[in-house]
């Protein structure tokens, strides 16, 4: 019985055989009671206790200690990728629209064509590399929907691809 374990089964069965006036009391002698002491603080005072709660906790492990794995470096980079290729096309749609006779077609193929070389390659590199790394693990996050390459083993052998297909893909898009 769970009250043998805890100890207050002369308690209960005092409880139980007496009146209720004697049971209330032995009840009441059962259990344990001690005094809470309430404060009344303003309310500025919550932002103080809780800063000082804030330090007194331990800080959790950043990102820094850990080895970089293939997978997470590639989440970041897709997530980076993404975003800066959405504030680009964001960006250039905003620039049409304000100033369209500006940024026609016309005009950013004059401005381009009167740029150096290197500048126009540099260019195209800067745009098909992530591009590229966007588009290529997109397709991998498509096959892992599917069920398709969860093992550890083969999220790493899919991620290499991907590094191996952007490179590749990144060099056919600027020698265009």
């Amino acid at each position: 019985m769970m009250s043998a374990r805890v100890g207050i089964a002369p308690t209960l069965k005092r409880a139980a055989f007496y009146s209720k006036h004697a049971r209330n009391v032995a009840l009441r002698s059962a259990v344990v009671s001690r005094g809470i002491q309430t404060e009344s603080l303003p309310p500025s005072a919550s932002q103080e206790i809780l800063n000082q709660q804030r330090l007194k906790r331990p800080s959790s492990p950043h990102f820094t200690i850990y080895q970089p794995q293939l997978t997470w470096l590639a989440s970041i980079a897709n997530r980076a990728t993404g975003g800066a290729l959405s504030a680009l096309l964001y960006g250039f749609s905003l620039a049409y629209l304000f100033a369209p006779g500006t940024f026609d077609s016309a005009h950013i193929i004059e401005f381009i064509a009167g740029l150096p070389e290197y500048v126009k390659y540099a260019g195209k590199f800067l745009l098909a590399a992530p591009f590229a790394f966007h588009s290529l693990n997109g397709l991998r996050h498509l096959a892992w929907d599917t069920g398709k390459f969860l093992s550890l083993k083969s999220a790493y052998r899919t991620g290499y691809a991907v590094l191996g297909a952007t490179a590749i893909s990144t060099i056919a898009l600027v020698l265009m």
